[in-house]
């Protein structure tokens, strides 16, 4: 989701150079149990204009392919990382392109507003968009998208808080939820897609003022669910995660405000030293905001 804010957002950037320096140690306080670690920041800088607003992100099951996605025209990112030691010091864009629609036309307007990103097994790329809320295909990422039937909900979700998220089992099952459910006293439904109707998975309470923004399926088979607040002078940003049937629910990690930038994009891996959580900023295409990756550990 786009956000308009400015004298806020500008204060945030002081606040995240603070929470650097200071550390960046926020993890759910006072838990005994499973939580994540921070392990890492990058900060990712690109000369192209289509450059920022990232909202989707993926990654190779190895952690060393990826594919972006903006909020702004739709753009499509794609390409290597490199790492020392474990640790971003590279992201080398090798594919770029604007998605299109069912026509082969760019997209434009509100219909460019993509922000959920899934990848399948086959290569498949899913998109979710807000604006006219839908979930597109993307067998070939440089070829005319295939939308997904609409679920009857998504007509009456609002325009600019619609699909946020999505993921991807092994099955090939889509998952998706609005940024609102409608009352803060609503749970955010989680819709799943099996290849021919939309239902409601399950549901996940809403907790303080934080928003879905992201989503996962791990290598695990969880639901990992990345949430943002934004407190009028920054960002604060959360995981959750629960098993497929939404009963089983652990924070793993929940940040003060300004301690990273606008991280929109999730993508649950599993290196050799367990599940990792790799997150993406959507900078808004302003420049005091930064386009940033943070990575952490999952600690069970």
């Amino acid at each position: 989701m786009r956000d308009r804010r400015g004298l806020g957002l500008i204060v945030h950037r002081v606040l995240c150079a603070l929470a650097l320096v200071a550390g960046c140690s926020s993890v759910a306080q006072g838990q005994s149990g499973p939580r994540a670690e921070l392990l890492g920041r990058y900060v990712w800088q690109d000369g192209g204009t289509d450059f920022g607003g990232l909202s989707g992100f993926e990654l190779s099951d190895d952690g060393t392919r990826f594919w972006a996605q903006s909020d702004r025209g739709g753009a499509l990112f794609d390409g290597r990382v490199t790492r020392d030691q474990g640790m971003i010091t590279e992201m080398t864009i090798e594919g770029r392109r604007a998605l299109l629609n069912g026509k082969g036309n760019p997209l434009r307007g509100r219909g460019a507003d993509a922000e959920g990103l899934a990848l399948g097994a086959d290569g498949t790329l899913y998109v979710s968009f807000e604006g006219r809320a839908r979930v597109s295909a993307y067998p070939d990422i440089d070829g005319p998208a295939r939308d997904v039937p609409r679920a009857p909900a998504f007509a009456e979700m609002q325009e600019n808080a619609s699909l946020e998220a999505l993921a991807i089992d092994r099955d090939g099952i889509l998952y998706t939820l609005p940024e609102r459910s409608g009352r803060a006293t609503l749970p955010f439904p989680v819709y799943s897609f099996d290849g021919q109707d939309w239902d409601v998975a399950f549901t996940v309470p809403r907790r303080d003022s934080f928003l879905p923004v992201g989503a996962d399926i791990g290598p695990d088979g969880l639901f990992y669910l990345l949430e943002r607040d934004f407190t009028g002078l920054g960002f604060r940003s959360r995981v959750r995660r629960f098993d497929m049937t939404g009963d089983k629910e652990v924070t793993l990690f929940q940040t003060g405000t300004g301690t990273h930038d606008n991280l929109e994009g999730l993508a649950v891996w599993r290196d050799d030293q367990g599940i990792r959580l790799t997150m993406v900023s959507d900078d808004n295409f302003k420049f005091f905001q930064t386009t940033e990756i943070v990575e952490y550990r999952v600690r069970d």
